[in-house]
């Protein structure tokens, strides 16, 4: 079953140095993006992440630190990432939890916004985890019939990520053919910022979800301890939680001002 798309997706995924969303680093990166009318467009970066790529991590998706020691750093490939999935949903395995919120964090640090207002993201492997609960491979082979080859490159990963929501349409009938759903559907727990520090509760509020003040609204918590911003700030939070803080903050500076 084809995608029936309001506007286009782009299908990512990435191999990293390791899993730390706010100090591990992209070297390879892989977009497809589908468009409404069917066309599809592909790209591949392999990324020089400026730090050691750790043996156990190479002996997963095989890039070595010679592989990529001549590639470009993220900050010249940026420019080009940023306008490939600008305008675009964004769809991903295990997409939601790793895949955006760290090259959420490598656009944030080269100086370039993000921001997931006006976007869903589709994560495939929500949707299989519901509905089967397996591996991206066992995903591939069970919907597709189809053994997947060089598992853990950034581009087989992806075409076989786009392939898995095809047939996984196919299969299951209450899926619907709409982003939107299948944004919803594949969301975990709803969180203000990608790493599940700041969450909304049953009014739609931002509450924090760690630490000492867990459960408290976070704008009541800023205006009792104001100190507590600029710890945020200055602690080692991803760069996407401080920017979400930071509007946060904003934003109740500005009603107050408007009273």
């Amino acid at each position: 079953m084809e995608l029936k798309l309001k506007r286009p997706i782009c299908f990512f995924d990435l191999e990293t140095t390791g899993v730390n969303i706010s100090k591990d680093r992209i070297v390879e990166i892989s977009i497809l993006k589908v468009f409404p009318n069917g066309t599809q467009e592909s790209k591949t970066w392999l990324v020089n992440p400026e730090m050691p790529i750790p043996a156990e991590t190479t002996a997963i998706h095989g890039i070595t630190n010679e592989k990529v020691a001549n590639e470009p750093v993220f900050k010249e490939i940026a420019p080009k990432v940023n306008e490939m999935i600008k305008g675009s949903d964004l769809g991903g395995f295990n997409s939601n939890r790793f895949d955006i919120p760290l090259l959420a964090e490598e656009l944030l640090r080269v100086g370039l916004d993000f921001d997931m207002k006006n976007t869903v993201a589709v994560d495939v492997q929500t949707i299989f985890h519901k509905m089967e609960q397996r591996t991206l491979a066992a995903a591939y082979k069970f919907y597709c019939d189809k053994d997947l080859t060089d598992a853990h490159t950034a581009e087989a990963d992806t075409m076989a990520t786009y392939e898995v929501l095809k047939a996984q349409l196919d299969r299951y009938p209450e899926l619907k053919n709409d982003t939107k759903f299948l944004a919803d559907f594949s969301a975990r727990k709803q969180f203000v910022d990608f790493a599940g520090f700041i969450a909304y509760n049953k009014e739609k509020k931002e509450i924090f979800s760690f630490g000492k003040h867990k459960g408290k609204l976070v704008e009541t918590v800023l205006d009792e301890e104001p100190g507590y911003f600029g710890w945020l700030q200055n602690a080692d939070f991803p760069l996407y939680t401080k920017k979400v803080l930071t509007a946060i903050r904003l934003r109740k500076l500005n009603n107050s001002l408007n009273l």
